[in-house]
């Protein structure tokens, strides 16, 4: 218990950090920022607090930092020079009480859903196996398809969106041309691989709610609903639509 207790205590200090930071930089986007990195943090704090560095939790903390540090420098580098973005910036203009809401309702409940998709690397680094299982090798082969596909799309749209040309068009081609959202399937892909990775741990099996939980948010709640909102009713993003598969990749279905 007394490790779920210091762990979380660190996540409180890590959320009330970032909104301190948004509050100086007068823009909440921050929190996207925050978002992989706090995985990071909590990983390897949670491995440290554990003492037990076996091979499967040291695989499981290597992957989660290459996925957090990576989407947080793809981030900071979108958002370096710009804008708030739009979602925040509506929200600014939006809410009363502003800074308390966005303290609740962005910061504390994103460290939140931090924690419980951290719920496998958790209990990974609580209770490693000793041994190498099929599980795992199975896990790391599906997290690495997962951090392909979502560093690609994302570095595939930073081109296309650096193009002057492309201004005011839609990401169509490489990976877009077979999902609507590669990155985001390349997300959720990883956090089932570490899932698979994490199962061999005893009461690994408990650490499903981690990828259910990032599954359901992505899909359904703020990932995909709440980008594709902005492109609805545009021509160009109707026919996109009727053509490519939305989550998972799949060949695009011929002009009717």
């Amino acid at each position: 218990m007394a490790y779920f207790i210091i762990l979380t205590f660190i996540l409180f200090i890590y959320v009330n950090t970032w909104f301190l930071i948004s509050i100086i930089k007068k823009r909440n986007d921050v929190a996207d920022e925050a978002w992989g990195l706090g995985f990071v943090i909590l990983a390897w704090a949670s491995l440290i607090i554990s003492n037990k560095f076996e091979l499967q939790n040291i695989i499981i903390n290597m992957l989660v930092s290459i996925w957090g540090i990576r989407l947080f420098w793809h981030i900071h580098s979108r958002h370096k020079g710009k804008e708030e973005d739009s979602r925040y910036a509506s929200w600014r203009k939006a809410w009363k009480l502003f800074y308390l809401r966005s303290y609740l309702q962005i910061f504390l409940l994103q460290g939140f859903f931090l924690f419980i998709i951290s719920t496998p690397v958790l209990i990974a680094n609580k209770n490693p196996s000793q041994s190498i299982y099929i599980s795992i090798l199975i896990g790391i082969v599906v997290w690495i398809i997962g951090f392909l596909f979502e560093s690609i799309g994302d570095r595939q749209l930073s081109q296309f969106i650096k193009n002057p040309e492309n201004k005011g068009k839609l990401m169509t081609q490489g990976l877009w041309k077979y999902t609507r959202h590669p990155n985001y399937f390349g997300e959720v892909t990883q956090w089932w691989g570490i899932w698979l990775i994490a199962l061999s741990s005893t009461s690994g099996i408990f650490g499903i709610i981690g990828p259910i939980t990032i599954s359901i948010l992505i899909i359904f709640v703020s990932g995909i609903p709440l980008l594709e909102k902005k492109y609805r009713g545009r021509p160009d993003f109707e026919e996109y639509k009727k053509k490519t598969s939305v989550f998972f990749p799949l060949p695009q279905k011929n002009k009717k």
